[in-house]
């Protein structure tokens, strides 16, 4: 086996589906892994249509069971390279603080954070051993810059911020490269898992009602300014393809922009911005 092999985590939908298919259309073979392989069709019809079906090998993985990557484990054992991981696996909780239950920060964790690390942590190895491999890890505008209503997804993508700061530092030294994409507004299904946890807080005994319907209207008023996912995918496969990636890649419409705001201005003026979206 000679092509070169990418492994993509969260391929269903989203981000993950759209980047299998650039990779595939780029002459990868992509391990397009899923929790639910029953979810692959929309990914191989896509993939029929551009006549790239025999580019994508479809592989269960729930990356929050230890079963399901010991059994991942074993699979990539029996693989002769990869040459690109793409953690991609998440979900996005919403709600205020005081009303989520621990255990909901917990999954958000167990997913956004801990998934990516123990996915990491199997195929280490092979890239270590060949001396080349690139990891990719799909965080947020949100893993730098917090928000009212979001703090189980916020706090993931800090830490994974964070883990991949320290990661790339680790394994520089092996040939291996890691980067993050940090994307702002994209029209994708992130949002469906935790909108109930959101919900909580519309409820009408709930003492952040209105606050949550405030920002339920911010984040409705800027659906037209979603960008497109496709950008995304397009901008992993340009990394994965760069000689030197460098650790961030911020992407979307205002994200660097914000990012410098923030970093510049003193907090009290940046909370004021903030907050006064929302009286």
């Amino acid at each position: 086996m000679t092509e070169k092999i990418a492994i993509i985590t969260g391929s269903s939908s989203g981000f993950g589906l759209l980047t299998s298919l650039e990779f595939a259309k780029k002459g990868y073979l992509v391990i397009a892994t899923m929790r639910n392989v029953k979810k692959q069709t929309k990914l191989l019809e896509q993939a029929a249509t551009l006549h790239i079906e025999s580019n994508i090998k479809i592989q269960q993985l729930d990356v929050t069971s230890q079963k399901s990557i010991e059994n991942f484990t074993s699979f990539i054992n029996t693989l002769e390279r990869i040459d690109i991981l793409v953690n991609n696996a998440g979900y996005a909780s919403g709600g205020f603080v005081e009303e989520i239950p621990l255990e909901e920060y917990q999954k958000q964790f167990e997913t956004n954070v801990f998934g990516a690390i123990s996915v990491t942590q199997a195929i280490l190895p092979i890239m270590r051993k060949q001396k080349h491999g690139k990891i990719i890890n799909v965080s947020s505008i949100s893993g730098k810059i917090g928000f009212p209503g979001l703090s189980p997804y916020v706090a993931s993508k800090y830490a994974l911020e964070g883990w991949s700061e320290s990661l790339r530092l680790e394994v520089k030294p092996f040939g291996i490269d890691v980067s993050l994409i940090e994307p702002g507004s994209y029209n994708t299904n992130i949002w469906e898992i935790g909108q109930k946890l959101a919900e909580t807080s519309s409820e009408s005994q709930s003492p952040y009602k209105d606050y949550m319907k405030k920002i339920e209207q911010h984040i409705q008023n800027g659906n037209e300014s979603f960008g497109d996912p496709q950008d995304v995918a397009e901008k992993i496969v340009s990394i994965a393809q760069s000689q030197h990636p460098t650790l961030r890649y911020p992407i979307g419409k205002g994200v660097k922009l914000m990012m410098l705001i923030k970093n510049i201005l003193p907090w009290k003026w940046w909370e004021f911005l903030v907050l006064r979206r929302f009286k």
